[in-house]
């Protein structure tokens, strides 16, 4: 339990001061919280693969930090392998995907194609929440937030943590 308060205050104090204080790029800020969504969701049972595929719509920076920092290491029984999209017509199974706000034009080909697939659509573009994104990134008075579309989390078979949920902007 100690552990998972610890990771919880370590997340909300990464959203609190990463935008205000600028210290890193987006992209670095980015996947750390997308690595860190992935601590707080239960995906549907394993499909037998023992890769668990983040993949990147259109951010060839957070792509290489991504792939730089998490690539390789070991989620559970699984091993975490990250994957560059240029489009949507690209794009293969994934557990996660990113859409970044230059590829925002094709989050309903990315959304369509994922659909019932255990995929959490990761987006950072106003309205893409409310129109089917899981986590969508919105800054609020000058800080990083998320929404999370609870209807969008339901629909692709994923569990959140109360944790999570609990710093989210819900939809």
């Amino acid at each position: 339990m100690k552990t998972v308060k610890a990771a919880v205050v370590g997340l909300v104090l990464l959203m609190s001061s990463a935008v205000s204080a600028q210290q890193r790029p987006m992209h670095e800020i980015y996947s750390m919280m997308v690595f860190n969504f992935v601590k707080y969701i239960q995906w549907p049972a394993s499909d037998g693969s023992n890769e668990f595929v983040i993949g990147v719509v259109g951010n060839s920076e957070m792509y290489n930090t991504l792939n730089t920092w998490y690539a390789g290491k070991a989620k559970g029984n699984k091993t975490y392998v990250i994957k560059n999209f240029k489009s949507a017509s690209e794009l293969t199974d994934c557990q996660v995907v990113f859409i970044d706000r230059s590829k925002s034009g094709e989050f309903e080909a990315v959304n369509n194609k994922v659909k019932g697939k255990g995929t959490l659509v990761v987006t950072d573009r106003s309205g893409l929440g409310a129109k089917g994104s899981c986590i969508n990134f919105k800054t609020v008075d000058e800080k990083l937030r998320f929404e999370l579309n609870q209807n969008a989390m339901e629909a692709s078979n994923l569990k959140v943590s109360s944790s999570l949920t609990s710093m989210a902007i819900l939809i």
